[in-house]
């Protein structure tokens, strides 16, 4: 089922000037893209119940828990540059 559209209401609303060659060109796309829209509305949907995914889910977040952390000397033996406990990076604000 061919959908009207109002071109010029629609460059309105975007706040664009168009061409007579673009009038025709959108005018086009987006009545194609309407009549798919309208497909998705003859789908049988009311055995389906409604939902944000396709495939159900759960929390997939773990509990937090307290665990050790790495030794200083492991958390720095790939680090360019250190001081003391710490790693040493170049300056990236300027201080007055």
């Amino acid at each position: 089922m061919p959908v009207e559209i109002d071109i010029e209401h629609v460059a309105k609303l975007a706040r664009v000037a168009l061409t007579e060659e673009e009038r025709l060109q959108l005018t086009a796309q987006l009545g194609q893209i309407l009549e798919h829209a309208a497909k998705v509305g003859e789908v049988a949907t009311d055995a389906v119940s409604p939902t944000s995914s396709a495939i159900p889910r759960s929390n997939v977040m773990r509990t937090d828990e307290l665990e050790p952390s790495l030794p200083v000397e492991e958390a720095l033996s790939n680090a360019p540059e250190r001081e003391g406990d710490r790693f040493k990076v170049p300056r990236v604000a300027e201080i007055e």
